[in-house]
């Protein structure tokens, strides 16, 4: 199927109702836990974590479009189960984002080895190389080629070890999956509007590859859920 360009979720738009915002964003967390999107993120961070040199300094990791910053939140979970230590900085072009993010986690801004920031996917305010693992989830789907590609090219730049992109895979299938569930796993009117549309905007596989080579990476892995509606993508630089 065609991908539906130049459409725009609700999420896209004017925000003002920040309680529909925090239950779309309660809603998206708990798509990420059931259906393999967070466990991809994290296998897929994992992958190019492990090609870091031996080092005294804490491994970082950057997560543009953080949303509820569950993401972020997971990984720390398990790095401390570890015994490990990691600083995980989570970005959100929106300000109203973020503030329901806080709203429906209380604790956020207490949350060791987290630190939110407000910052543009495609304007990174961040020097060159400045953390080990740039990553986005559910990032890409609201971008357009053009647009997508800047993105990675950002946090490629930003990057020492890779990038991973998490994102939807478009499909007939798939976008039928995401009006059965958008109805009958929620009654939240902005996310029953925006999951079969987010389907229909996302990229397959194939146009996701081409995406990260247009940006100057090539895959190093390639992470899908059982059931094929997602895919999270480690690259590092081409010539790398």
């Amino acid at each position: 199927m065609r991908r539906l360009a130049g459409a725009l979720e609700i999420l896209d738009g004017s925000l003002p109702d920040q309680a529909a915002l925090v239950g779309n964003l309660r809603d998206l967390r708990r798509t990420n836990r059931w259906l393999w999107g967070t466990s991809l993120s994290l296998r897929a961070i994992d992958a190019l974590l492990e090609r870091r040199p031996a080092s005294p300094t804490e491994p970082s990791v950057l997560d543009v479009g953080t949303g509820s910053a569950d993401i972020p939140l997971a990984l720390l979970d398990r790095v401390e189960r570890d015994g490990r230590r990691l600083t995980v900085v989570a970005t959100d072009a929106r300000e109203e984002v973020l503030a329901a993010a806080r709203r429906l986690d209380p604790g956020l801004e207490e949350r060791p080895g987290l630190v939110l920031r407000l910052a543009d996917g495609t304007r990174l305010p961040f020097d060159d190389a400045a953390f080990d693992v740039a990553h986005c989830s559910l990032l890409l789907h609201h971008l357009e080629p053009d647009d997508a590609v800047a993105a990675i090219r950002e946090l490629r730049r930003v990057a020492r070890l890779g990038v991973v992109v998490n994102d939807l895979l478009r499909s007939r299938l798939n976008v039928l999956g995401a009006r059965v569930l958008a109805t009958v796993a929620t009654r939240n009117g902005l996310t029953r509007n925006d999951a079969p549309l987010s389907v229909r905007r996302a990229y397959t596989e194939r146009e996701m590859r081409s995406l990260l080579e247009q940006a100057g990476l090539r895959p190093l892995g390639v992470l899908r859920d059982p059931l094929r509606q997602r895919v999270a993508i480690a690259a590092v630089v081409a010539d790398g």
